[in-house]
Protein backbone atom coordinates (compact mmCIF):
# COMPACT_ATOMS: atom_id res chain seq x y z
CA UNK A 1 0.00 0.00 0.00
CA UNK A 2 1.05 3.58 -0.55
CA UNK A 3 2.20 5.69 2.37
CA UNK A 4 2.51 9.43 2.85
CA UNK A 5 6.29 9.39 2.52
CA UNK A 6 6.01 7.87 -0.96
CA UNK A 7 3.49 10.54 -1.98
CA UNK A 8 5.85 13.20 -0.64
CA UNK A 9 8.75 11.70 -2.66
CA UNK A 10 6.71 11.57 -5.88
CA UNK A 11 5.50 15.14 -5.33
CA UNK A 12 9.12 16.24 -4.84
CA UNK A 13 10.21 14.50 -8.07
CA UNK A 14 7.30 16.12 -9.93
CA UNK A 15 8.23 19.50 -8.42
CA UNK A 16 4.83 19.81 -6.71
CA UNK A 17 4.36 21.67 -3.46
CA UNK A 18 1.65 19.89 -1.47
CA UNK A 19 0.19 20.85 1.87
CA UNK A 20 -0.08 18.19 4.58
CA UNK A 21 -3.81 17.93 3.89
CA UNK A 22 -3.17 17.40 0.17
CA UNK A 23 -0.56 14.72 0.93
CA UNK A 24 -3.03 12.90 3.16
CA UNK A 25 -5.81 13.13 0.59
CA UNK A 26 -3.55 12.02 -2.26
CA UNK A 27 -2.23 9.12 -0.20
CA UNK A 28 -5.77 7.83 0.16
CA UNK A 29 -6.77 8.55 -3.45
CA UNK A 30 -3.63 7.11 -5.03
CA UNK A 31 -3.85 4.10 -2.71
CA UNK A 32 -7.40 3.47 -3.96
CA UNK A 33 -6.23 3.74 -7.58
CA UNK A 34 -3.36 1.31 -7.00
CA UNK A 35 -5.75 -1.03 -5.20
CA UNK A 36 -8.00 -1.02 -8.26
CA UNK A 37 -5.04 -1.95 -10.46
CA UNK A 38 -4.27 -4.81 -8.10
CA UNK A 39 -7.84 -6.06 -8.68
CA UNK A 40 -7.30 -5.83 -12.42
CA UNK A 41 -4.08 -7.85 -12.12
CA UNK A 42 -6.14 -10.74 -10.73
CA UNK A 43 -8.06 -11.12 -14.01
CA UNK A 44 -7.06 -13.87 -16.43
CA UNK A 45 -6.56 -12.10 -19.76
CA UNK A 46 -4.32 -14.69 -21.38
CA UNK A 47 -6.81 -15.30 -24.23
CA UNK A 48 -7.72 -11.67 -24.81
CA UNK A 49 -6.23 -9.83 -27.77
CA UNK A 50 -4.79 -6.39 -26.97
CA UNK A 51 -6.95 -3.54 -28.28
CA UNK A 52 -6.98 0.23 -28.24
CA UNK A 53 -10.78 0.44 -28.00
CA UNK A 54 -13.50 -1.63 -26.41
CA UNK A 55 -15.54 -1.63 -29.64
CA UNK A 56 -14.47 -1.58 -33.26
CA UNK A 57 -15.05 1.86 -34.77
CA UNK A 58 -13.98 3.59 -37.94
CA UNK A 59 -14.01 7.20 -39.00
CA UNK A 60 -16.64 8.22 -41.47
CA UNK A 61 -15.29 11.07 -43.54
CA UNK A 62 -16.30 12.66 -46.79
CA UNK A 63 -14.23 12.17 -49.90
CA UNK A 64 -11.67 14.94 -50.29
CA UNK A 65 -12.40 16.48 -53.67
CA UNK A 66 -10.97 19.65 -55.15
CA UNK A 67 -13.59 22.24 -56.08
CA UNK A 68 -13.55 25.98 -56.64
CA UNK A 69 -14.64 28.25 -53.80
CA UNK A 70 -17.48 30.54 -54.92
CA UNK A 71 -16.46 33.43 -52.66
CA UNK A 72 -12.74 33.37 -53.48
CA UNK A 73 -12.31 37.12 -53.78
CA UNK A 74 -14.14 37.79 -50.51
CA UNK A 75 -11.94 35.21 -48.77
CA UNK A 76 -8.75 36.79 -50.14
CA UNK A 77 -9.97 40.28 -49.21
CA UNK A 78 -10.43 39.21 -45.60
CA UNK A 79 -6.81 37.98 -45.32
CA UNK A 80 -4.49 40.08 -43.12
CA UNK A 81 -1.94 40.23 -45.94
CA UNK A 82 -2.33 39.31 -49.59
CA UNK A 83 -0.10 38.99 -52.65
CA UNK A 84 -2.29 38.86 -55.76
CA UNK A 85 -4.27 35.61 -55.67
CA UNK A 86 -2.38 34.27 -52.65
CA UNK A 87 -2.30 34.66 -48.87
CA UNK A 88 0.93 36.26 -47.70
CA UNK A 89 2.29 34.64 -44.51
CA UNK A 90 5.48 35.10 -42.47
CA UNK A 91 8.44 32.92 -43.41
CA UNK A 92 8.83 30.09 -40.88
CA UNK A 93 11.65 28.04 -42.42
CA UNK A 94 15.30 28.89 -41.71
CA UNK A 95 17.84 28.70 -44.51
CA UNK A 96 20.47 27.22 -42.15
Amino acid sequence: MLDREQVHKVAHLARLELTQEEEERLTTQLGDILGYFEQLNELDVSGVEPTTRAIDVSNVVRKDTLQPYAEREAMLDSAPDRDGDFFKVPKIVNAD
